[in-house]
C-alpha cells in the first residue's frame, strides 16, 4: 500500500495505491489521522488505484466518517467501479459521498 496526501485549502486528499487489509489497515488509518488538520472541512480518499480492501480496511472508512462527522467535516470517496459494489452493499453510500473520480469529488465540495 502506498498513501500520499495533497491539500487544497481546507480539503485534504489522500491517494491510496495497492491494497488495504489487516496487515496495513492500522498504518493507513494513522496516516490519515496524522494528515488531518483541525481546519479541514473535508477529506477525499482517492481509491481509484486501490486493488483490494478487506473488512479491516472498511473499518477505517467507517471510523473516519464518524470522526469527521463529529467535527462537522465530510468524508468523500473517489473509487473505481470494482469497489463501489462493496461500499453500497454495506451501506457506506449512506454515510459518505462516493464519486467515480477525485475531480468529481472535489467538484461536489464546491457547492
Amino acid at each position: 500500500m502506498d498513501v500520499r496526501t495533497d491539500r487544497q485549502d481546507d480539503i485534504l486528499s489522500v491517494l491510496v495505491n495497492g491494497h488495504i487489509n489487516g496487515s496495513n489497515a492500522a498504518a493507513f488509518e494513522e496516516a490519515i489521522r496524522a494528515a488531518i488538520e483541525d481546519s479541514d472541512r473535508a477529506v477525499i480518499i482517492d481509491m481509484e488505484k486501490l486493488s483490494y480492501i478487506d473488512s479491516m480496511g472498511l473499518r477505517v472508512f467507517f471510523r473516519g466518517a464518524r470522526h469527521l462527522s463529529s467535527r462537522d467535516a465530510k468524508l468523500v470517496v473517489a473509487m473505481s467501479h470494482q469497489n463501489l459494489d462493496v461500499f453500497e452493499i454495506i451501506g457506506f453510500d449512506k454515510i459518505m459521498a462516493i464519486h467515480p473520480s477525485r475531480a468529481e469529488a472535489l467538484a461536489s465540495l464546491d457547492t
